[in-house]
């Protein structure tokens, strides 16, 4: 049975806003420099100027998902900084990756389901 297209819009605003607070969240303590943040990017051993990249990053993630026409932009930034999370986790600081690869996956939904429909590729006959 498929869902109607009034609970698919509203799955997909739901995921949003708790991506946006999960992210808002996670950069806004990068920002602040909260303990537990700066041990971590100690570990990763690339600087602290990568925390507050990364928390950049989150932040202007979760703002894009926010706002109807960009969430599409939001979503897939989010997703391809969660991948790199997944990776950093596995391959240098260790400890579970389980946390950035639910994000990752999450984030992916909602870039697939808010992806345009139209422009160059359908223009062109590509198909999805």
């Amino acid at each position: 049975m498929a869902l109607s297209s009034t609970t698919n819009n509203r799955i997909v605003w739901a995921v949003r806003l708790l991506l946006a607070l999960a992210f808002g969240a996670a950069g806004a303590a990068k920002l602040a420099g909260v303990a537990q943040m700066v041990q971590v990017f100690d570990l990763i051993g690339i600087g602290q100027w990568f925390r507050y990249v990364t928390g950049i990053v989150e932040v202007a993630g979760a703002i894009l998902l926010l706002i109807p026409g960009t969430g599409f932009f939001g979503g897939l930034l989010l997703c391809v900084t969660m991948v790199f999370g997944v990776a950093t986790h596995l391959l240098v600081i260790g400890g579970s990756a389980a946390p950035a690869a639910l994000l990752a996956v999450l984030s992916g939904f909602t870039a697939y389901r808010l992806r345009p429909i139209g422009g160059v590729l359908a223009r062109s006959g590509a198909t999805r």
